[in-house]
């Protein structure tokens, strides 16, 4: 077994990502029981919020799971530009019968800048922290990593995963285009070469000493098996997870990602201010040349998808889905995960045949 899975007490090289919105306790217990490991978005939730996440979680397994936050560099406040968002979404409101918040607000605070949920993973010490958007400062890393905490990064490109290695960090996600929710990449304003998983994970191994997951459309065995022949440890599911009855996926999501429009995920700063890639809805397709920074237009976002919601349209929500989508299946997520080690059996050993 990898060295990596083996310190994480793996049985399986299946990850369950932490998308924001889909992943619970009960979802990355069952992974991690499962052999996979499982894992819990925090940036949303503040200090306190992570550390009732975590404790539930250690209630149903004993195993390692990872948790989740933003590095994202917070950006600086633009009454003009948000007053301009505020007023492009204002008829959207409207059909709800309902008005816009007057302001927009950093909803997500940013780890670099979150001393109190430094403080909170240093005393819960979980076994495997993840980082997104960036990377935290290396006096934190230094005392994450001194804590027994192993770490992570997302990478899109390889200037990414040589900064993440440079840090310290265990390992790299090689996050490639087709991949659902937020993209990691550090600076979303600078130039992004969109390099697909199998392009990114092989890249990423034949150039880097620490140990590469692969992350970007990958649904079942058949793919993880082909990542792991491009030189990945494992790979990371994010998709494939959504439809299981644990996630906190709600109706219109689920309906959705089952229906047609799994066919057409598309990349989008809409919702959220940051590059993200969803099933194509009502709020994705909307034509916007001036949308508020990250994460303030999420603020708004999720106040347009709660007026929205409470009118019976589900199409304004943040369904984040990767290219793969159209082979989700809707199982419990023991259930998928035994169809996921069953698959890789099959298609390693097809795949390692002389």
């Amino acid at each position: 077994m990898n060295e990596l899975l083996s310190k994480l007490g793996m049985e399986q090289p299946i990850i369950q990502a932490p998308m924001s919105g889909t992943s619970t306790p009960a979802l990355a217990a069952a992974v991690s029981n499962a052999g996979g490991l499982g894992s819990l978005g925090l940036a949303s939730l503040g200090a306190d919020g992570a550390h009732k996440a975590i404790a539930q979680t250690q209630a149903q397994t004993n195993r390692a799971f990872n948790v989740n936050l933003f590095c994202h560099q917070t950006a600086e406040a633009d009454i003009g530009g948000d007053a301009r968002w505020i007023e492009t979404l204002r008829p959207e409101f409207k059909k709800f019968g309902a008005d816009p918040p007057n302001e927009l607000k950093d909803i997500y605070k940013s780890f670099l800048i979150d001393d109190a949920m430094l403080d909170m993973l240093l005393a819960t010490r979980p076994k495997v922290i993840s980082f997104h958007f960036g990377l935290p400062q290396q006096e934190k890393i230094d005392a994450l990593k001194r804590a027994g905490s192993v770490l992570i990064a997302t990478a899109t490109s390889l200037d990414e995963a040589e900064a993440a290695q440079s840090a310290r960090m265990d390992a790299v996600v090689a996050q490639g285009f087709e991949a659902g929710g937020h993209r990691g990449i550090f600076d979303p304003s600078g130039s992004d070469d969109q390099l697909s998983m199998m392009v990114l994970t092989e890249l990423l191994a034949a150039k880097l000493s620490i140990p590469v997951i692969a992350a970007g459309g990958i649904m079942n065995g058949a793919g993880i098996a082909a990542a792991l022949n491009l030189g990945a440890v494992a790979a990371q599911l994010g998709t494939a997870f959504v439809g299981c009855p644990e996630s906190s996926a709600d109706a219109g999501y689920r309906a959705a990602l089952a229906s047609s429009a799994a066919w057409h995920t598309m990349m989008t700063t809409a919702i959220s201010g940051r590059p993200a890639r969803c099933l194509a809805n009502k709020f994705s397709r909307m034509p916007a040349s001036e949308i508020a920074a990250y994460p303030r237009a999420y603020d708004i976002g999720k106040a347009l998808n709660a007026a929205a919601k409470a009118k019976g349209e589900f199409g304004y929500g943040a369904q984040w889905a990767g290219q793969g989508a159209p082979l989700a299946r809707a199982l419990p997520a023991a259930e998928l995960m035994a169809a996921l080690i069953s698959e890789l059996k099959l298609h390693w050993e097809e795949s390692h045949e002389i």
